[in-house]
């Protein structure tokens, strides 16, 4: 069952339950039924608010590279990673969905150009690998865009798992290798 048809099932009970309390209310304001269909309404909005908040990446000091700049920029990359995959979760329109990529790619091409200047302004030894790895990623973006021009919808599940796990596993491996290196050139 797709993302969509979960969506359309939830707000299919939701309706049901409240047009019940409705008319529970009807026959009498005292109906144990409508009662107990609010609270199964409150407890229904609150567990899905609580799994879907789950799922929302949540910056952590260990991602820090030290770099108040680059990290705001991975902030908000991470942000623009959640808005996407919450207009996968919640199957939004074509037009969010396709903005919340390009919003995402368009960040991180600025970013990844602004990383590469830091680095060959402080003269980071070891910035023409970190610049292959910035050229793989986004061919693999570019890669991805074609995936959901093709697929739409469907291939958003795909590209949201690899860009998150790409994400904090480059943050975490080859952008913590320039901290040191930056912040003795006086970058911090």
């Amino acid at each position: 069952m797709n993302n969509r048809t979960k969506s359309l099932i939830y707000a299919a009970v939701i309706g049901l339950i409240i047009v019940t309390i409705f008319l529970g209310f009807l026959s009498s304001i005292t109906n144990p039924v409508s009662w107990i269909l609010i609270v199964v309404l409150l407890l229904i909005s609150t567990l899905y608010k609580k799994a879907a908040s789950n799922k929302e990446m949540l910056w952590k000091e260990e991602y820090s590279v030290g770099v108040d700049v680059l990290d705001n920029d991975h902030k908000k990359l991470i942000s623009l990673l959640n808005q996407f995959t919450t207009a996968y979760d919640y199957a939004m329109s074509e037009e969010y969905e396709r903005e919340a990529l390009n919003d995402l790619v368009n960040y991180t091409k600025h970013h990844f150009q602004r990383e590469e200047e830091l680095m060959a302004n402080a003269q980071y030894p070891d910035l023409e690998n970190h610049k292959k790895q910035h050229v793989v990623m986004i061919e693999q973006v570019g890669k991805f865009v074609e995936l959901y021009n093709e697929q739409g919808h469907d291939s958003m599940n795909e590209i949201s798992t690899f860009l998150t796990n790409w994400l904090i596993n480059h943050i975490q491996g080859t952008d913590q290798e320039y901290t040191e290196h930056l912040n003795s050139k006086g970058i911090k």
